[in-house]
């Protein structure tokens, strides 16, 4: 059966960062197990349309193709998810694949994350450890809060939660879901504490926490399932003390 079946394509496309984006439809034979990233292989190695007629190749990212590096980021059938475990037997047809419109469109289905990766910056989101010399063993992380912390790194920067945030958009500087929850991994480590006032002040401002709209589209939508809610919960209490600090300048909570 699967000789004369075949999978439709609809695929937005867009020629460079200033094009209007149009649509291209494409058929390709089912194969079994088939994703996204294969069929959009399939179109890289014969570009031809649904209408015989010969086209560009396709433009997208991607990396490890097993759900780790978070690059194939796309709107299939209007859901952002990961292309490389969109399997075509569990989607409707035909497959519509569009890119996420919260980042600036490179070309096709390839977008420029760099709004993420920016706001990363902002709160720090790294260990900071200065000097090249040996430091010794640090601080232990206690094993109930290693366990929810390591929820919380498998973040893979994929940006999805970002495009399924109605609060993350052009008329706003919201740094998203996944920045907020890197703040709270890194402020559990022993030794990334040390910077924990900073990122806190850094997402008191316009931007952050308050931009928030609960509408937890983000944790729905996150491939890996990080508690992302709950980060955002725990921030608001941390910098609700936060303030109290800064207001009466003391140390202590």
């Amino acid at each position: 059966m699967s000789e004369n079946k075949t999978v439709r394509f609809i695929i937005t496309r867009q020629d460079s960062p200033d094009a209007a984006p149009y649509q291209e439809e494409f058929e390709l034979a089912y194969r079994p197990n088939m994703n996204v990233i294969s069929a959009l292989m399939e179109i890289r190695r014969n570009p031809v349309n649904k209408s015989g007629n010969k086209t560009t190749p396709i433009n997208w990212d991607m990396n490890c193709l097993e759900e780790v590096c978070g690059a194939c980021s796309m709107v299939i059938n209007g859901k952002p998810r990961q292309s490389c475990t969109a399997l075509v037997d569990q989607l409707e047809q035909p497959i519509r694949l569009e890119p996420m419109r919260t980042f600036p469109v490179v070309r096709d289905l390839q977008v420029d994350r760099s709004r993420m990766f920016d706001s990363l910056k902002k709160v720090k989101a790294w260990i900071p450890i200065d000097g090249t010399y040996d430091l010794g063993p640090g601080p232990r992380m206690p094993e109930r809060k290693r366990q929810w912390a390591y929820e919380l790194s498998k973040c893979m920067t994929c940006g999805v939660c970002l495009e399924a945030c109605p609060n993350v958009n052009s008329k706003s500087n919201f740094i998203g879901p996944a920045p907020l929850s890197q703040v709270r991994l890194f402020n559990a480590h022993p030794t990334g504490e040390m910077n924990k006032p900073e990122r806190l002040q850094e997402i008191m401002g316009d931007g952050g926490l308050a931009n928030c709209g609960n509408s937890q589209n983000c944790v729905q939508s996150c491939p890996k399932g990080i508690p992302l809610t709950t980060s955002i919960a725990a921030l608001n209490r941390d910098t609700t003390i936060q303030a109290f600090r800064n207001f009466f300048g003391s140390d202590q909570a």
